[in-house]
């Protein structure tokens, strides 16, 4: 066992940091990438800009073997867009002869097992190598496995239940899934268009904030957004209190486009049917109140797929779908990103040995991750897998302070400053508390009772499960 490779599915931002810390401790290991390069989930939200600074995106392991290889550091103040995550930190990573050797790329991993045992055979099962098996047919043993193969194929439905709307399938062609390039290859599908968003997250505040600029181009454009909640106060979040001023600002936009008019705000709906129209369009309804739209954009969530690992005995919480010890952590009815505690390889331990998934596919369904914390993950799991188990539980984040500044920035400004049209001082005496995550001036929640069809004049209760956190 000990000759075996530690397979890493997934060459995203946390994937490729397991690889990392892999590699400064010694062991040895492979990642496997669906894609044809590093960052293929990340690429294709390209033009999206991150909330936090480069300062929070780049992992510490990776950091010291890029710099070592002459690698020149972004401006920790700067917000990078996805792509610029990719080239420019991602990509040169994957490329580094510690790591590029043992990447390999259109490598879809199609299930991971034990060798000659299923789940239901216990005897000699922890000194039994993982059996990694890929879309090609290629077999590859492993010592462990570390899955940080993400979500991003995995986007919740439309249909408010967590089953497709009515027609919903009908309807495919009329819709899009999160973030997509409407400012850039996507414009001419919404240019002059009607378009509905639906989803409380950050990914459908993005999409609602260049939409509007979309409409201040294009004569004809209307946006309209639908939520399940009574209010819109958890997408506008912490705004000019929270720590990530970027993060604030996208709240603070939001509200004001709403609030003049731009966007139209319908609260206390669900999408239950969709009906293509003869003419063009669809028509969306919750059963009292229907819209009628040209594009949909479902920014409804992720959720994890745990097919590719059912021969392996997997403790998995029947709520969120994380490991049982992480839920209670992670629980959106109960946390925001702000309240989620740093945790590492004790909450992320199933009962197969050697077997941990981490990044975003490690908190299920719940929206409420971070990449910072993804880092962590890597750090303790690995650490673990070497035998450190005091490095591994000392479990630690650098995390912002709270209410750092009032800031509305410059659309497209990659800076959080005078300069770029924020207004940050100097941060405010109190931090947050210490093994806290990111404070966003809200609570979290989600949907915390049965939905019902109601009339928009009595709004329903609740939150539309979409994406809290970048």
């Amino acid at each position: 066992m000990d000759t075996l490779p530690v397979v890493v599915i997934g060459a995203g931002p946390v994937g490729l940091a397991a690889a990392a810390h892999l590699h400064q401790r010694g062991l040895p290991f492979v990642v496997l990438e669906a894609g044809d390069r590093p960052a293929a989930a990340i690429r294709q939200w390209a033009h999206v800009r991150l909330f936090s600074p480069w300062r929070y995106n780049i992992d510490a392991a990776a950091r010291r073997l890029l710099i070592d290889a002459g690698w020149v550091e972004p401006d920790a103040e700067r917000l990078p867009t996805g792509g610029q995550l990719a080239a420019d930190y991602l990509q040169p990573l994957a490329d580094l002869p510690a790591l590029k050797p043992n990447v390999r790329y259109d490598a879809r991993v199609t299930a991971v097992t034990r060798l000659g045992l299923d789940r239901l055979r216990t005897a000699g099962r922890e000194s039994t190598p993982f059996l990694v098996r890929l879309a090609d047919g290629t077999d590859l043993l492993a010592r462990a496995v570390i899955d940080a193969s993400g979500t991003w194929s995995t986007p919740n439905v439309l249909g408010a239940s967590g089953i497709a709307a009515h027609g919903e399938a009908d309807a495919a062609t009329y819709l899009e899934h999160a973030l997509p390039d409407v400012l850039g290859a996507d414009r001419d599908r919404f240019a002059g268009k009607r378009t509905l968003v639906v989803g409380a997250g950050h990914s459908a505040a993005n999409t609602l904030l260049v939409l509007a600029a979309l409409a201040e181009e294009v004569p004809g454009t209307h946006v309209t957004w639908a939520i399940r909640a009574a209010t819109p106060a958890r997408t506008y979040g912490g705004e000019t209190a929270d720590a990530l001023p970027a993060r604030g600002a996208i709240g603070t936009r939001l509200r004001e486009h709403v609030e003049a008019g731009r966007i139209d705000l319908i609260t206390g709906f669900s999408a239950e049917t969709l009906t293509v129209l003869p003419d063009g369009g669809v028509e969306v309804s919750n059963g009292v109140r229907a819209v009628v739209a040209d594009r949909i954009v479902s920014a409804t969530g992720f959720r994890p797929d745990h097919g590719f690992v059912s021969e392996l005995r997997l403790d998995l919480d029947p709520i969120l779908g994380s490991t049982r010890a992480l839920a209670p952590l992670i629980d959106p009815n109960e946390h925001s990103c702000g309240t989620v505690p740093p945790h590492g390889v004790d909450e992320l331990t199933h009962p197969e040995p050697g077997f941990y998934a981490i990044g975003v596919k490690s908190y299920g369904r719940a929206p409420t991750f971070l990449l910072a914390t993804g880092y962590e993950q890597a750090r303790s799991v690995v650490a673990a897998l070497a035998g450190d188990w005091t490095a591994a539980r000392d479990v630690q984040l650098d995390l912002p302070e709270t209410g750092v500044c009032n800031s509305n920035p410059v659309v497209g400004d990659d800076t959080i400053d005078a300069t770029g049209g924020g207004c940050c001082g100097a941060p405010a005496a109190e931090t947050a508390p210490a093994g806290r995550g990111l404070a966003t001036g809200i609570a979290g929640g989600l949907l915390s009772s049965p939905l019902t069809l109601v009339s928009v004049s009595v709004p329903a209760s609740g939150e539309q499960s979409g994406s809290c956190c970048s």
